[in-house]
Formats: C-alpha cells, structure tokens, sequence
C-alpha cells in the first residue's frame, strides 16, 4: 500500500476506507494476541501510576462534595435559601464544564503531567483560600476557580490508563479509577461533618484536601508515568485538527448516545449528592420519636454512598468483562439495565423519607449501586470508540455536554423548584415573613427530587440505543489503529 495514501491527520473513518480491510483485520488479530490480559502483567510503576490516579481522583471528589455535608450550616452562615445553595455547585460545575474542553485540546498536544500538576495545585490552593472567604458572592466565585482546576485531572487522567493498558486490563484499571467517584464523595460528606463538628465550624472540612492535593502535586511531578499517546495499543496516529476532532466525535453515534446517556446519570447524581442529605434529614425529623442531627446523616448517607460504590463500580466492571467477552453489545445494556433499575428504587426512597427509618437508607443503597453499574463501564466504552490521539478532546466534550445539560442545573433546578413549591403549598407565613414549615420544606424538596427519576429512565434509553452501534464503531477504531501501526 503506497503510504502517501494515507496521511497521518486523518480520520479513523478515512483508514478503514483506504486500507485494506482484510489485511488490517489480520494485523489486529496478531496485536491481540500480545496485548496483556491479566493483572499479573502490569508492572510495578503502572500500579503506581494508577494508584496515583485514583487518589486524586478520591480527593478531588472529597473535596467536590465537602460542602454538601454541611450544607445546612452553609446556608445558616450566609443567610441564603435552597435556589442560592444550589447556585453554589452550579457555578462550580460551570467553570468545571466550560474550561474541560481547553484542557482537552491541552491533553492531546502538550505534557499531560505538567497539565495535571498545574490543575491539582490550583484547585487545593483556591479551596484553601476560599475557605476564609467570608462574603456568599466570592465564595461562590472562589468554587469557580476550583472547578477550572479540576478540569484539567478530570479530562487526562482517564486517558493515561488507556494508554498504559488495553482490553480487560483497562477495564479493570478503569473500574478501580471510577471505584475512587463514589468512595471519595462519601468521604466528603463524612470529612465536611465530622471536621466541622470537631471544630465548630463548617470552613475546618474544606481545610483537609488541600494539603492532600499539595502531595498529589508531588507524586504526580516525579512518581507518575506519563505514557505516550496509543502506547498501549502500538498506535503511531498523530493528532488532527480541532475541527477534524469535534466533527468526528459528533458524527459517532456510540460516543454521542453513551454521552447523552451519561449526561442523565450526571443530573441525578449531581441533585442527589447535593440534596440528599437535608432532604432525608426533613424527612427523618417528621417522623415521631426521631431525635438526629444534619450531621448524623451526613454521616450516614456518606456511608452509604460510598457502601453503594464498593459493590456497584466493581460489579459493574466484573460484568462488562464477563458478559462482554460472548455479548459485545453487553456494555451499553448493562449501564442501561442499572438506570431502569435505579428509577424505581430511587423514587421509592423519596417516597418514604418521612414514614421509615431504615426503608429511605436501604432504598437509597440500592438505586446507588444500580446507578454506580455504569461509571467504569462508560469510560472505557468512550474510549474504545474514539482513535488514540482524540481521546482526551473525547473525554472533554463529554465532560462540558454531561455538566453542561446534567450536574451544572440540576442542584440550582431543584432548589428553584422547591422554593416555587414552598410558596405554592402554603407553608411561607402568607408575607409575614415566617419561614416555611418543616412540612413543607420537605414536601416541597420531596416533589423537586422526583425529576431525577424521571431522567433516569430517559438515560437508560439512551444507553439502549447505543448498543445498535457500539460494535461497528468500535471496530472501526481497532481497524483504523491496525492499518496505521502497518503503514509506518
């Protein structure tokens, strides 16, 4: 094959077109008998790098949902209503969303170590200093400057392990990068209560990550591997145009359908992280003889979130693996079961807060671990999908359309449903300025919380619809990294 036929900034489209199918069919099939399939394989510096990953990973969502574990405290501090509370993780999730792209663009071209210490450095610095802030307006400004810089971990990292490893091993490294989402946020609800309670004062549990964050900094400058790009799967493609990169991720319809599917996972994850725990707390207080405080179950659902990762991001991943070797549809089905699964059980812990004590709980642990099914599952389908050196644009565009239409609104939208509906059920004092009743806050964020069900099976839709194609786009990634690793 004449080799000016194919150049290297081009589509993997373009590849699988102009070469020869047969022949780089054969060329994978030889490239999969080296790839490494067991844990035994991997090397003491990749498990340090994956190691390194997932703990910032822990820290990063610690430090993400701190807050929420003292949200009631927050709202006292600044003197503001559920709408402003919920501004809070919108503003972070904006700055989050809007800056993943550049660095994104960043990854794919430039050193991702040096992106990534930037980026760490940045947001345990800004939450630090934020913590002192005692004005609403540049606190919220301050959560701002610390999404920007956890856009750029978020967007590279899950791109290192896909060029350290392949197949299941990937899978596997994915599972323990993502196993970090769940545990790090129930050690964020826990560290905001418990510091703050030990301390007296709510700013003492955004004053723990930071100084994690500073070692983060550190293993990541001089312990981390930073592989080369398609390392793991012999890819010598180079990059391609910014344009050339978005106008394929829009045309791929796994990429698109599995990022609007995840998009609905990032709103209901990002309302219930963010309300969970006071909406169970009015909930629990309505009910006769219950004596518990905010920081009780904050400790309690942070427990639980994390109990719902340890059995959901694993269960997830061992059964991508297992059905995924006779099933190559099984992936996208999977994560669409767990959202149908999620739905009910999540609606039926809504709806019973105020009547049982434990129902709520074990409810709620059952819709985490059916909702935690996919996140391992999603990004190793993202990257499987998309050639090498567009991996980190991928992950990028699917960050800002996930925050964008999911966890950037969804706190703010709930807050503002449930204000509208304080005023609508009568429990506003009719403008003699009481506060609402304890009934009504409830009922109020009780109505509000029912959204997230309702997109939940709109995710696992969408999900379902990406197993139509999942198995043509993925083989025309492996052709298109066959056919150039041939040619040069």
């Amino acid at each position: 094959m004449d080799q000016n036929s194919i150049t290297p900034n081009t589509s993997n489209q373009q590849l699988v077109i102009n070469g020869d199918n047969d022949s780089a069919t054969a060329l994978l099939q030889e490239k999969q008998t080296r790839r490494r399939e067991t844990l035994s394989d991997v090397t003491f510096i990749e498990y340090m790098t994956v190691g390194i990953l997932c703990f910032v990973n822990l820290i990063n969502y610690m430090d993400r949902f701190t807050i929420a574990g003292v949200l009631n405290d927050v709202k006292k501090e600044f003197n503001i209503k559920d709408d402003d509370a919920g501004l809070l993780q919108t503003v972070f999730v904006v700055a989050y969303m809007v800056f993943a792209p550049i660095f994104g663009y960043l990854g794919d071209r430039y050193s991702r170590r040096a992106i990534m210490v930037f980026g760490v450095a940045l947001w345990s610095i800004t939450t630090l200093v934020g913590s002192f802030i005692p004005n609403f307006a540049a606190f919220a400004f301050f959560r701002g400057l610390v999404g920007i810089g956890e856009a750029s971990y978020s967007t590279i990292a899950p791109t290192i392990i896909s060029d350290l490893f392949v197949g299941n091993v990937r899978s596997k490294m994915l599972a323990f990068f993502y196993f970090a989402i769940p545990v790090g946020s129930g050690f964020g609800y826990i560290v905001g209560s418990v510091a703050g309670a030990a301390a007296g004062d709510w700013r003492w549990g955004l004053r723990v990550t930071p100084f994690l964050g500073a070692v983060a900094v550190f293993l990541i400058a001089f312990v981390m591997q930073n592989p080369e790009r398609g390392q793991a799967e012999d890819s010598r493609m180079k990059p391609t145009t910014y344009k050339d990169d978005l106008r394929s991720l829009v045309k791929n319809p796994s990429f698109m359908l599995s990022t609007l599917a995840f998009t609905c996972v990032a709103f209901v994850t990002g309302a219930l992280a963010w309300w969970g725990p006071q909406f169970i707390y009015l909930g629990l207080t309505l009910q006769p003889g219950v004596n518990i405080t905010l920081e009780r179950v904050s400790l309690t659902f942070g427990a639980v979130t994390m109990a719902a990762g340890a059995a959901g991001v694993p269960l997830g991943a061992w059964l991508g693996t297992a059905l995924g070797k006779r099933y190559p549809r099984a992936h996208p089905v999977i994560c669409g079961a767990g959202l149908l699964v999620s739905a009910p059980a999540m609606a039926l812990a809504i709806l019973l807060c105020d009547g049982y004590y434990y129902a709520s709980f074990a409810l709620m642990f059952i819709a985490e671990t059916a909702l935690n099914l996919n996140w391992a599952i999603v990004a190793d389908m993202s990257l499987y999908v998309v050639i090498p050196p567009r991996r980190s644009t991928a992950e990028a565009f699917q960050i800002l359309i996930s925050h964008m239409f999911g966890d950037a609104g969804s706190p703010y939208l709930v807050g503002v449903i449930s204000e509208a509906l304080k005023r609508s059920l009568g429990g506003a004092g009719a403008g003699a300025g009481e506060a609402p009743s304890s009934g009504a806050q409830f009922r109020a964020l009780q109505y509000a919380l029912f959204v997230t069900c309702f997109v939940e099976v709109i995710g696992g839709v969408f999900f379902l619809l990406t197993a139509l194609y999942i198995v043509r786009d993925k083989l025309k990634v492996d052709r298109a990294i066959a056919v150039t690793s041939k040619i040069m």
